[in-house]
């Protein structure tokens, strides 16, 4: 983007909690409450961090705060409603772009291994899922109680490791946290509290830490070194890689990370899995594809 040698306060980061201050309004159709506390300044440079969010019609209005010159960071340019050009336009071209597994090879981010469990739908589950509505399909290829035993093989397998589970479904997700002692945190827990959770789990007072879409961003937890994945957003890119990222920063012993997505066999979740998987593929990461036997260790 060029040089700037500006005076310091003349740069405007802006995070993804800066953009939800920036658009909080009373209403639809009320004006921005906050946006006069930037429109005052004259900004040399801003910084916009997770920059593939912009192009969402709630965010995008951060993007008329006014720079001499602007700057868009993130590791995943994509959108499942294909906006992400939108970005070059808000922003200006793309000017730099390393594949991940480049950032691997050269220290970076941790080596990874990701691998996807597939567990069979069993008894009652399988007739519900062969006579529901095709949104309900997903719902209850996403719940499938049989993924409760493949979580609790890994979590036995990695005994001592610091491990996130991160899921879609908050009742999957307390049955989760519950049958582990592990602590939960969703859109409702405090900031304050998940602070001292993360605190923690980096102290190693909790081993394992439940996870709702919460912590699909701006979580810094860089001893994680196992994600497993229960449930998703339908067929989403980004959050496929989001989560991974969550594991991927360089461990101290060097050691490598492990990324686990327990899928309902022979169901649209399984399908939607594989669409997830397109841009990590594109960044040179390959699946191991296992079959789970929820009784069994794997």
């Amino acid at each position: 983007m060029g040089e700037y040698s500006g005076s310091r306060k003349h740069i405007c980061p802006v995070t993804l909690t800066t953009y939800q201050m920036l658009t909080w309004r009373p209403s639809k159709t009320a004006e921005f409450v906050h946006f006069s506390l930037f429109d005052r300044e004259d900004w040399g440079l801003i910084i916009y961090d997770e920059v593939h969010l912009l192009p969402a019609p709630v965010f995008r209005s951060v993007a008329r705060i006014q720079a001499r010159r602007r700057l868009g960071l993130t590791a995943t340019l994509v959108r499942e409603d294909s906006l992400e050009t939108d970005v070059f336009a808000l922003i200006g071209p793309k000017r730099f772009d390393v594949p991940w597994k480049d950032l691997e090879r050269q220290g970076w981010i941790a080596t990874a291994h990701c691998v996807e469990l597939r567990v069979p739908l069993q008894g009652g589950d399988r007739l519900d899922y062969a006579v529901a509505e095709e949104r309900d399909r997903y719902r209850i290829a996403s719940t499938n109680p049989a993924k409760l035993g493949v979580v609790a093989n890994i979590l036995t397998e990695w005994t001592g490791a610091r491990i996130l589970v991160i899921g879609m479904y908050l009742h999957q997700l307390r049955l989760i946290a519950e049958a582990h002692g592990a602590p939960l945190i969703t859109g409702k827990t405090p900031q304050s509290k998940r602070d001292q959770l993360f605190n923690e789990f980096r102290s190693g007072e909790h081993k394992v830490l439940v996870l709702s879409k919460v912590g699909n961003f701006s979580v810094d937890l860089p001893d994680a070194t196992v994600c497993i994945q229960v449930s998703g957003t339908w067929g989403s890119r980004q959050e496929e890689a989001q989560r991974l990222g969550r594991v991927l920063r360089p461990k101290e012993d060097g050691g490598s990370a492990s990324f686990y997505t327990v899928v309902s066999r022979d169901t649209v979740e399984q399908d939607f899995a594989e669409r997830r998987q397109l841009f990590l593929a594109e960044q040179g990461y390959a699946y191991t594809i296992q079959i789970a036997d929820p009784g069994a260790d794997e």
